[in-house]
């Protein structure tokens, strides 16, 4: 049954992963400088009855930057917190790993939007973890997350990083440029992170979960890695290809190409499988996507019809009056149809270029094609907006 709690205008339900696995997830948070890593983990576990659901929005200090950077209205948060505050996510808080014998579990790098953080696109990741990934969901501390934190080494403090809008004077290419840059650099650090774990070091999590990053040591195949991100994370995504060469292929969704500099297309390495929505390219970013696409034949664009950028994060799943007075629009395709497609697209692409032989991902594969309904193949544009 879907997860759901009482907000303004109706009911908000995330929904459960529809693969066949249950889903776990836990917190992880390495090192006591703005350098370490904070992310969410994401991943198969074994069923618990009653089990314990983690919150969406994990702390109010998120309510206030998300209503900072999403409406530019901090005082909007008090709000935002009545509206969504106690809702949960239908996974299982710490729950026990489901083991996996060799080759392990394949693993998956999420990078958030401009002005989101790690817990905002619960559905995809957990979707995706239902199919049998690892997915390490980001928070990055370049500025760009609606605000996050890490805890100096001093006992019980914190050290926020907030929300940060391009500085007066400085223009908005180098200053996201240098963001991007930084963002990549963080997932080629959780990659650095998994592939230590599973090599057997020992990596305390310090914010102390009653979960051991030590029971993935056996259950996961660093050797089969995609990064993926959406908006300002699709195209980090795609730069984390030029700096990594372990990731084997990148899932863009809705990418905001504009950050990344000209000289760095050629060199892409690594097939990447671009899910537009249909009201957020414009010209100039879909050009771009094509340069990759004309450079790589296995790189794709698709569009899913009848939907918006935010469709492609939790925020589809709020009702109607709240995601208007937030966002002043939707798309017109459930957001649960526009979730299916986007994960067995997704699916489809990570089976073709990790090589994952034992499953039926690829039964969707027309989807890589544009072929089948509410997607089409290329890029459809319409006025950007982030």
């Amino acid at each position: 049954p879907r997860v759901s709690c009482r907000s303004m205008g109706g009911m908000l339900a995330l929904p459960p992963g529809q693969g066949p696995h249950q889903v776990g997830c836990t917190d992880v948070m390495v090192g006591h400088t703005r350098q370490g890593l904070f992310l969410r983990l994401f991943y198969p576990c074994l069923a618990r009855a009653g089990a314990p659901q983690p919150l969406w929005v994990p702390r109010p200090e998120y309510c206030g930057g998300l209503a900072d950077a999403t409406l530019g209205r901090r005082w909007c948060s008090a709000l935002l917190g009545i509206a969504v505050g106690s809702c949960k996510v239908p996974v299982s808080w710490n729950g026990p790993l489901q083991p996996r014998s060799s080759p392990g579990y394949p693993l998956i790098i999420f990078s958030h939007g401009l002005g989101a953080f790690r817990t905002l696109y619960s559905a995809i990741c957990t979707e995706l973890a239902s199919w049998g990934f690892v997915v390490a969901a980001l928070e990055h501390r370049d500025h760009s997350a609606a605000t996050t934190y890490f805890c100096p080494a001093e006992a019980g403090t914190e050290e926020w990083i907030p929300f940060q809008r391009v500085p007066r004077g400085q223009k908005e290419f180098y200053f996201r440029n240098k963001q991007v840059h930084q963002r990549a650099r963080e997932c080629v650090r959780a990659l650095r992170l998994f592939q230590g774990i599973a090599g057997g070091t020992s990596v305390p999590n310090i914010l102390h979960q009653d979960w051991d990053l030590s029971v993935l040591k056996d259950n996961l195949d660093v050797t089969k890695v995609a990064v993926m991100g959406h908006s300002f994370g699709g195209v980090t995504a795609v730069l984390a290809l030029v700096k990594e060469p372990s990731f084997r292929c990148a899932v863009a969704l809705d990418a905001w190409m504009f950050p990344l500099e000209n000289l760095l297309y050629p060199e892409v390495p690594k097939p990447v499988l671009f899910i537009n929505t249909e009201k957020f390219q414009t010209p100039e970013s879909v050009a771009r996507m094509k340069r990759l696409s004309s450079r790589d034949s296995q790189t794709r664009i698709v569009t899913v019809l009848g939907t918006v950028h935010e469709d492609q994060t939790d925020f589809a799943f709020l009702p109607g009056k709240l995601l208007s007075l937030i966002f002043g629009r939707r798309g017109t395709l459930d957001p649960h149809k526009a979730l299916a497609i986007t994960s067995r697209a997704a699916l489809a692409f990570l089976q073709r270029h990790l090589k994952l032989q034992e499953e039926q991902f690829g039964q969707w594969d027309e989807l890589l094609e544009g072929i089948g309904d509410s997607v089409a193949p290329d890029a459809p544009f319409g006025r950007s907006h982030l």
